[in-house]
């Protein structure tokens, strides 16, 4: 979140974090990870409790329980909630460029790539240039199709629609439902049908959440981790039907592994 500060700062907004640890746990942790914003000290979970936000997969009697469901509250001027993003999993975090992109439409444009086919140009995008465990970012694929092209729509019948896929397993452990973008109906008159359709430009956004620890560093020996994907698409004129193409596409991400860093024994939680 201190990476993205400023942008945070932009909308008008301020950081403050909360957390079940010791203000000297806290205060080690700010020190290393150079953290300038807030971290607040709630070592009996009395604030986590009141928001409810207790983290009840956590078993009483563990250095752990206390601990909230990780997430973040973004609140207006009036000091009311306008939106909240959090995760099930304690080990989970949603990025926070991932949550500008979503919240506020900033830019995707980290880890880029390209690829074009003779009907399109594809460029790849994140939110994060970091692959950390646990993190839940953004992926992006703007198409631009070119002139007098269009492609099909999920849902039609008869043709081959575009699918947007992501290889199984690997780096990303969870691939999160998402939606295509809004299409056209185009009327087809050689054949005399209307389908759904794109041209121009097609922008599609959709999340994963990276593996933990122990699937992410095998994966990346040269400090690097790859999001491998496809897209598949059949691409028309006005005149004739292409034969169906599927593009490989990957995102690369430097590895970033977790802060295991203990603070000095007598700041560290003791259990509940």
């Amino acid at each position: 979140m201190e990476q993205h500060l400023d942008a945070i700062r932009q909308q008008g907004l301020g950081v403050a974090a909360i957390s079940y640890d010791s203000v000297g746990v806290l205060k080690s942790f700010a020190d290393r990870q150079h953290i300038t914003y807030p971290l607040l000290s709630d070592p009996d979970s009395k604030v986590i409790r009141a928001y409810d936000i207790l983290n009840e997969t956590t078993k009483p009697g563990t250095l752990i329980y206390g601990i909230p469901y990780p997430g973040v509250y973004v609140v207006d001027a009036q000091g009311r909630v306008s939106a909240k993003y959090f995760e099930e999993d304690y080990q989970d975090r949603v990025s926070t460029a991932d949550i500008l992109a979503r919240q506020f439409g900033a830019p995707v444009e980290a880890a880029r790539g390209a690829a074009e086919t003779k009907h399109l140009q594809i460029t790849t995008a994140a939110s994060n240039d970091i692959a950390r465990p646990g993190l839940r970012i953004a992926l992006s694929l703007d198409v631009e199709l070119k002139p007098g092209m269009h492609v099909y729509a999920p849902g039609v019948q008869g043709y081959i629609p575009i699918d947007w896929r992501l290889q199984e397993g690997g780096a990303a452990a969870k691939r999160h439902s998402f939606d295509y973008p809004p299409s056209e109906m185009l009327r087809l008159e050689a054949i005399g049908e209307t389908v759904a359709v794109y041209r121009g430009h097609i922008r599609i956004r959709r999340e994963i959440t990276f593996g933990q620890e122990a699937v992410l560093k095998p994966l990346s020996p040269a400090g690097e981790v790859i999001v491998k994907g496809s897209f598949r698409y059949q691409a028309c004129d006005d005149r004739k039907c292409y034969v169906p193409q599927e593009v490989p596409l990957e995102w690369r991400f430097k590895y970033e592994g977790l802060d295991r860093h203990r603070a000095p024994s007598e700041f560290q939680h003791k259990p509940n």
